[in-house]
């Protein structure tokens, strides 16, 4: 594949993030049923293979074991579980279940179920307004990266199809940095919040 249609195409697909919004959530509580089927039709253009599974009820009793998802009411989802399935399901793409617990259970004790205006649907659309008015700047951003990384093997005795390789390699290492430097970053700003038993055990340590 031609270069530049490669990153075109990306960049179009970047374009072409949403995400849910909260008018477009059941104004009725749901079944657990009900909810896996409403998860999977809406995120189904995340999926990279089509067998993947986006929720599963396994996945709803799990997070609810480690209580990263409130008990249902009468067996029975609300708005709010909703909005918080949708949260888990894009952190645990690069955060462990211990720390999604960590960084959504203060969010949960006050804002679940909360009686003012800032309650669930308050933070989700916070959240994901911030994230999708970021996509220009992060499509620019790959577009950098993707320039830089193109000119990392320059040797002009590599056939074409090595040198589109290497490149491809390049530009994924690139990337792969990317998310390890931020997400090293995302786990210390999370054990700031809930410090695990050896940090803790550590600081008692050195007084």
């Amino acid at each position: 594949m031609d270069k530049n249609a490669n990153i075109r195409e990306m960049l179009n697909r970047i374009a072409d993030i949403d995400y849910i919004r909260t008018e477009d959530l059941p104004n009725i509580d749901l079944y657990m049923d009900q909810v896996t089927t409403f998860m999977e039709k809406q995120l189904a253009s995340t999926k990279r293979y089509p067998e993947d599974k986006i929720l599963t009820k396994t996945m709803i009793n799990n997070y609810a074991k480690n209580k990263l998802l409130p008990p249902p009411e009468k067996k029975r989802y609300s708005k709010e579980h909703l909005l918080m399935l949708l949260l888990i399901y894009y952190l645990k793409n690069i955060l462990s279940i211990n720390d999604i617990q960590k960084l959504l259970g203060p969010i949960t004790e006050k804002y679940f179920n909360s009686e003012t205006d800032k309650d669930m649907t308050y933070i989700y659309e916070k959240i994901f307004q911030m994230e999708y008015d970021s996509i220009p700047s992060l499509q620019k951003d790959l577009v950098k990266s993707y320039t830089t990384s193109s000119k990392v093997f320059t040797d002009e005795q590599e056939n074409e199809k090595d040198q589109e390789f290497l490149d491809t390699f390049a530009f994924i290492a690139r990337l792969s940095f990317d998310v390890y430097i931020k997400k090293m970053m995302i786990e210390q700003l999370i054990d700031q919040i809930a410090p695990s038993e050896d940090d803790k055990k550590s600081k008692k340590e050195k007084k």
